[in-house]
């Protein structure tokens, strides 16, 4: 019973709400202020947990997401460099320079990090692999003891509390069928002499009847119009990785009672199809079929998500949808057509595209429409060469997908493909009207609405910036540099 307490106020504490909706994990901003406090946060518990040698300064953000639950969470990949600050120096990080010697050791580190207030950030897991000047790869983990932190739904640590959580149910409730498991939503961890989870799970009637069955066996399939449930789980699991006690709350909904009312007949009528339907996978391939064809963009695109689908029985079927599609790494000269091992590229283009697919199966007749343009998650700021060397890459990377606008709506280049080849010393000054309709100005620093990853490297407080360094010259003659 003092566990169940304890464990109550710790949840209230470092994480309420848990019945609010989960929120898809978000691309950050790897130069993003709150990632780079969230880094530091981690860094410096790495180092903290050194025993000897010197401290590990930061190098580059590489990649990561932001979950928004009940809290922020950012799981991220950051690369570090041997510093030249020894552990005992006192300095954190942040003081040091690179250690200037081919044999220093360089680092990759993954890391969790909630933010807990303003300027509050705890460290829940880290690994690092740490690659010496000359030898092996080292690898150290670290673990948040006290800290609740969402963990993935498809976590094996979580099977065999799963197990024991469905079997619980099945032998303390009076219903005529064995419930087995239909989806796990969230789940969290916390590390404390143990392990405490806590998760959020659904579960469906199966065909199973307890009159002739006691346990679930695999001949038990969850039934169409079976009972629902809604169930949360606190389990600790002891040192010894048993199930030491387990606490559950779940809430039954007739089958009925979920049941979507059935739709009035109406010939000819638009019906929704769910998102997820098999239906779909027929006219969603002709749609990405006809895409890649009329789209003359160097790579092929795949869809992503739907976002909605109807049909219509007309003389045949009509399926009007909605769908995202992403860039690809396969491109149209090597590879002769979309397949499975074709992988969506992280920057790459995304298009929103509406399909309309005509289909007479009988017949084998199918004519599809596909207009897609591009999706605002994908479009950034034109300048012109030369107004600021911040955007060099960024300029490059748009005009690498400004080639398509033959087929996507929207897209107007403001630049030349090979404007940024051109030396900035050789553009002459550009004067561009306010309110000009081809271009906006805008600030000398990124958006901060913009995902940009990796992020910029990290300079030490000492490295000397050579664009900006000068130094005691003495006056001289421009005669005497001739003669």
């Amino acid at each position: 019973m003092k566990l169940l307490t304890l464990l109550f106020l710790c949840s209230t504490l470092l994480l309420p709400s848990l019945t609010q909706e989960e929120e898809d994990p978000q691309a950050i901003d790897c130069n993003d202020e709150d990632v780079f406090q969230a880094v530091d946060a981690a860094l410096r518990k790495y180092n903290s947990e050194l025993q000897s040698g010197n401290q590990f300064v930061l190098y580059r953000v590489m990649e990561g997401t932001k979950m928004v639950d009940s809290g922020t969470f950012y799981s991220f990949k950051y690369k570090i460099k041997e510093g030249n600050c020894s552990i005992q120096s006192g300095l954190t990080w942040q003081d040091c320079d690179y250690k200037d010697v081919e044999a220093a050791d360089n680092g990759e580190c993954t890391a969790t990090v909630g933010k807990r207030g303003p300027k509050k950030f705890s460290v829940a897991t880290q690994t690092c692999k740490i690659t010496p000047g000359k030898g092996p790869v080292v690898e150290t983990k670290f673990t948040c003891m006290g800290c609740v932190y969402p963990i993935s739904t498809n976590n094996p640590d979580l099977e065999p509390i799963l197990k024991h959580a469905i079997e619980h149910f099945n032998n303390n409730t009076n219903h005529s069928h064995l419930f087995t498991l239909r989806e796990v939503k969230r789940a969290y961890r916390q590390v404390v002499a143990g392990l405490n989870f806590e998760i959020n799970y659904s579960i469906v009637q199966t065909n199973c009847s307890k009159e002739h069955f006691q346990l679930l066996h695999p001949s038990c399939k969850a039934s169409p119009d079976g009972d629902l449930g809604e169930c949360r789980d606190n389990a600790y699991v002891d040192i010894a990785q048993n199930i030491a006690d387990i606490s559950q709350s779940c809430d039954l909904y007739p089958g009925e009672d979920l049941t979507q009312p059935l739709p009035e007949i109406c010939p000819g009528c638009p019906v929704v199809i769910p998102v997820d339907s098999p239906d779909l996978k027929e006219p969603l391939g002709h749609s990405i079929k006809k895409l890649n064809a009329e789209h003359n963009h160097p790579f092929y695109f795949k869809i992503d998500s739907v976002i909605k689908a109807t049909s219509q029985v007309v003389a045949g079927i009509n399926y009007f949808i909605e769908f995202i599609a992403r860039e690809t790494n396969c491109s149209k000269e090597s590879d002769t057509e979309l397949t499975e091992n074709c992988e969506t590229k992280h920057l790459g283009q995304i298009l929103k595209c509406k399909a309309n697919v005509y289909m007479r199966p009988w017949e084998n007749k199918v004519q599809p429409t596909v207009n897609c343009h591009a999706s605002n998650m994908a479009l950034l700021r034109i300048r012109p060469p030369g107004f600021s060397p911040f955007r060099a890459v960024q300029v490059q990377e748009t005009n690498k997908g400004a080639t398509d606008s033959d087929f996507i709506e929207g897209v107007v280049a403001t630049t030349s493909p090979h404007a940024t080849e051109i030396r900035d010393d050789l553009i002459p000054d550009i004067h561009v009207q306010p309110d000009s309709l081809s271009f906006k100005p805008i600030s000398d620093f990124p958006e901060a609405t913009s995902h940009k990853c990796p992020g910029r490297p990290w300079k030490p407080v000492n490295a000397k910036d050579h664009t900006t360094e000068t130094g005691d010259y003495s006056d001289f003659d421009l005669v005497d540099a001739l003669s």
